[in-house]
């Protein structure tokens, strides 16, 4: 068990035999004989529902222990995303909505950290960025306005706001939780447009 106001962002806990993943978490101070909270947002590893309940800072809560193993993702379909133990061979399949947006940018081969709770997958761990090629953008102009935006397509079909200074077939780092633009790849990463 774990007391509300100790809750961390990335923890597994169950309310009403629901497993949630803890995306949020906020503590608020009460004033006088009014009591604190604390604010939570949660997201149903099931269904990817998302929840916003509210605390007593002081009330108790089941937390899960996970099993993180690492698995190599091989691919995708309409509702699955397919992982592989490169131990064992052991294949499972991931339904996308417990991956999230984040699915997008996974590529064959890529191994990450599957986390599991009673041999249920029900989460994997992206990094926070992930590198991804401009498919298409309008041409680049390197303007003096650094506060300039274009829109561009990247090869996995997510579209993004990019600085005006990048071309078609470079390649861009992508903050996975928001794809928003963090930077340009590395020199040695861009193909020449």
């Amino acid at each position: 068990m774990v007391i509300a106001s100790e809750l961390k962002e990335g923890a597994a806990i169950r309310i009403d035999q629901h497993i949630y993943r803890v995306l949020e978490v906020e503590s608020k101070a009460g004033a006088a004989k009014l009591g604190g909270v604390v604010k939570t947002k949660l997201s149903d590893v099931r269904s990817g529902r998302m929840w916003e309940p509210h605390f007593r800072p002081q009330e108790r809560l089941e937390d899960l222990k996970l099993d993180r193993r690492i698995m190599e993702f091989l691919f995708r379909d309409e509702d699955n995303c397919t992982f592989m133990r490169p131990d064992t061979y052991e294949q499972i399949a991931i339904p996308r909505a417990i991956l999230g947006p984040a699915a997008q940018f996974l590529q064959p081969g890529m191994e990450l950290p599957v986390e599991f709770f009673a041999e249920e997958p029900i989460s994997v761990v992206f990094p926070a960025v992930a590198e991804a090629r401009v498919k298409r953008t309008a041409s680049p102009s390197h303007s003096q306005q650094e506060s300039a935006w274009k829109e561009a397509t990247l090869e996995n079909g997510l579209s993004i706001q990019v600085p005006l200074f990048i071309a078609p077939g470079e390649v861009v780092r992508v903050e996975v939780k928001t794809g928003r633009y963090v930077e340009r790849a590395h020199p040695d990463r861009r193909r020449s447009a």
